[in-house]
C-alpha cells in the first residue's frame, strides 16, 4: 500500500501567513502540521509516500521533509492548479499505479493513531473506506449517511440539512477502483473534481464503501482560531518538560515546558504547557499556558498567553498579548503606558506598534 498526501492549495484562510509559507508548514507546538501527518503514516507501516505539491510552495515542502526522520520514500508530484481532491488523485495516478492507497490531507491534525483504520481496510477489503467524526454542526463538511452499520449509504457535500452528524475527516483509503470512478464524474459547481462525488459514484456502481469512526479530536488548521486551538490541544496532550536551555536564578519555569538549546529565560516566569525554540530569549516576561514560541525569538517586558509566535520574531513592551498568531520576522511592540490587550494575526516581516 502507498500513501498520497495533499500538500498543495493556497491556504487563503490563513493569509497573510500563507503568502510566504505553505499552510501545511504552519507550526503547531513548533512542529509543522505536515510532520504530524508523516508521523501518522509511518506508524501504519506504509513507506512509499507521494506528496502533491503546488508550483508556489513545492520547494518549501521538499526542504521541510528532506531530513526525513520517519524513513519514508517520498515522490513529489507537482499539481499545476488545485482543482479538487479527486483531481489530485488523477495527478498521482502514475505514482499510485494499481495499488490500494491511503489519502491524507496535509493540513489535518487528528489525535488518534490511524493504524487500526488501515488494518481494518486491509482485512475487509472494500473499494473505499472513509474516516468519520461526529460533529456538532455538519453543514460545513462532507457528510456520510450510513445504512445502519459501518457501510456508507450516501455522501453529501456541505448540506443545508445534513442527513447525519458524521463528517468526513480528510483521511481516506481506496482500492484502484477509485480511478475508474473519478473518470466518470464531472466538475462540481465550483469547478473542481470532488472526492465525495467519486466515492458516491462507487456507491452508484454498487461498490462497497465502508466507514471507520474516530473518537479522538480532529482539527483543521486552516484558520487562525483553528490554529490556536490545535496548538492548545497538542500542547495539552503531548507537551513534556525538557529543559535544554538556560534558566537564571531569578526565573521560574513551571510545569511542562520545553526549552530549546541555546534558549534563555531571564527574570521571567514560564508556566506550561509551553514550547520555546532554540536560541530564543525570554527576558522580564511572563509566558502563559498554551503558547508556542519559535526559534531565535526575543520576548522582552511582555506577557504572552495562548499564542503562536513563529521564528525570528520580537515581542516587547506589550502588557498582554493573547489569542494571537505572529508570523516570522515580525515585531510587535507597545510604546504607550497603560493596559491594553492585543488580539492579532500578524503576517511575516510585519511590524506593529500600538
Amino acid at each position: 500500500m502507498k500513501a498520497l498526501v495533499l500538500s498543495g492549495g493556497k491556504g487563503t484562510r490563513l493569509r497573510p501567513l500563507t503568502y510566504t509559507m505553505a499552510k501545511q508548514l504552519v507550526p503547531v507546538a513548533n512542529r509543522p502540521v505536515l510532520h504530524y501527518v508523516m508521523e501518522q503514516i509511518a506508524n501504519t507501516g506504509i513507506r512509499e509516500v507521494g506528496v502533491i505539491i503546488s508550483p508556489d510552495t513545492g520547494a518549501m515542502i521538499e526542504r521541510s521533509l528532506a531530513p526525513n526522520p520517519w524513513g519514508l520514500d517520498f515522490t513529489f508530484i507537482p499539481q499545476t492548479a488545485p482543482k479538487g481532491l479527486a483531481h489530485a488523485v488523477k495527478f498521482g495516478r502514475d505514482f499510485l499505479q494499481d495499488e490500494p492507497f491511503l489519502m491524507y490531507l496535509g493540513d489535518n491534525l487528528i489525535g488518534q493513531d490511524i493504524k487500526g483504520f488501515v488494518d481494518t481496510f486491509c482485512k475487509r477489503q472494500p473499494e473505499a473506506m472513509i474516516l468519520l467524526k461526529a460533529v456538532a454542526d455538519a453543514r460545513m463538511f462532507g457528510v456520510a449517511e450510513l445504512n445502519g452499520d459501518s457501510q456508507v449509504k450516501r455522501l453529501v457535500e456541505k448540506p443545508d440539512n445534513p442527513p447525519s452528524n458524521l463528517a468526513l475527516v480528510g483521511v481516506y483509503l481506496f482500492s484502484p477502483a477509485i480511478h475508474r470512478a473519478i473518470e466518470q464524474i464531472e466538475p462540481s459547481g465550483r469547478g473542481e473534481l470532488e472526492i465525495t462525488d467519486a466515492i458516491q459514484k462507487l456507491l452508484d456502481l454498487n461498490q462497497t464503501v465502508d466507514s471507520f469512526m474516530m473518537d479522538a479530536w480532529w482539527l483543521d488548521t486552516g484558520k487562525k482560531d483553528d490554529l490556536l486551538e490545535a496548538n492548545r490541544v497538542v500542547l495539552d496532550d503531548y507537551a513534556t518538560r525538557d529543559i535544554q536551555g538556560h534558566i537564571d536564578p531569578a526565573s521560574a519555569v513551571l510545569g511542562r515546558v520545553s526549552l530549546g538549546k541555546g534558549a534563555q529565560v531571564i527574570n521571567s516566569t514560564v508556566r506550561g504547557p509551553v514550547v520555546i525554540g532554540e536560541g530564543t530569549t525570554i527576558r522580564d516576561a511572563f509566558i502563559g499556558p498554551y503558547t508556542s514560541i519559535g526559534n531565535y525569538c526575543r520576548i522582552e517586558t511582555a506577557c504572552v498567553q495562548h499564542s503562536v509566535i513563529l521564528s525570528d520574531s520580537r515581542v516587547f513592551n506589550v502588557e498582554r498579548l493573547e489569542d494571537s498568531v505572529v508570523g516570522r520576522h515580525a515585531a510587535v511592540s507597545h510604546d504607550k503606558n497603560g493596559y491594553r490587550a492585543l488580539q492579532l494575526m500578524v503576517g511575516d516581516d510585519a511590524e506593529i506598534k500600538v
